[in-house]
């Protein structure tokens, strides 16, 4: 099994502001475009299937005048105890000591998809074309390539995001962007009590002006996996 290494000060991740998450799909498909190729199976079929590293799921909260629609989008959460890392029979999964990213060795890789068991994000996936899992790398080969323009070494999805409710950096830095926008906010772990430490966060939907309810956000639910916690996050 593969270890972890020891924890380290810099934690890159994203904050992704469900306030302002219009539910456009754009971060998916400028991921899908960046990370390309990433196997699609009958895209024209009736049941087209396929690799996508991001994934938007939407939720209706409350009926009448007092719904809303809150988009929820998802891909890996760069954990401090990722357990798909320790899972993984060849070394294929890793997480880097510099910078916190979790990544895979496609050529260590052997499909066995016990990494994706391990996950209760459901952030793996599995490219049945090419025979090895794939995940959300936080566009690595992005972010420190020097090559471009300094405005373009964020992800792909954060570069593309029309509303601007994907942010970038280190939330191991306190004083950080992105840190200080998670103090201010409330920001939050997903599903804090599976223990995996996500390195990403979620900014809750603000408070309408309107007497619409707002999504309570509960330091933690037991059991139900992933959208059984998000049935019951957005339901209040």
């Amino acid at each position: 099994m593969t270890s972890l290494p020891p924890p380290g000060g810099k934690r890159l991740g994203l904050v992704i502001d469900l306030d302002t998450c219009v539910g456009c799909h754009a971060c998916a498909v400028a991921c899908k475009e960046w990370n390309a190729p990433l196997s699609d199976l009958s895209p024209y079929g009736s049941e087209p299937d396929g690799v996508w590293l991001n994934r938007v799921h939407s939720f209706e909260v409350d009926d009448g005048k007092a719904g809303r629609t809150v988009h929820f989008p998802r891909s890996c959460l760069h954990c401090a105890d990722a357990q798909c890392v320790t899972v993984c029979p060849t070394g294929a999964s890793y997480k880097r000591a510099e910078d916190g990213i979790v990544l895979v060795d496609e050529a260590l890789c052997i499909g066995c998809q016990l990494c994706a068991w391990a996950c209760p994000y459901g952030a793996r996936e599995l490219d049945t074309v090419a025979g090895v899992m794939k995940k959300c790398t936080l566009c690595v080969d992005r972010i420190y390539n020097e090559a471009l323009a300094e405005a373009d070494r964020i992800p792909a999805c954060v570069r593309t995001c029309p509303a601007s409710a994907r942010h970038f950096g280190d939330l191991g830095d306190p004083g950080s962007a992105v840190s200080r926008l998670v103090a201010e906010r409330g920001g939050f772990d997903l599903m804090p009590e599976m223990g995996y430490a996500p390195t990403n966060k979620y900014l809750p939907p603000r408070r309408r002006a309107t007497n619409t309810p707002v999504v309570e956000l509960p330091d933690a639910v037991p059991g139900g996996g992933f959208l059984g916690w998000l049935d019951r996050l957005l339901s209040g």
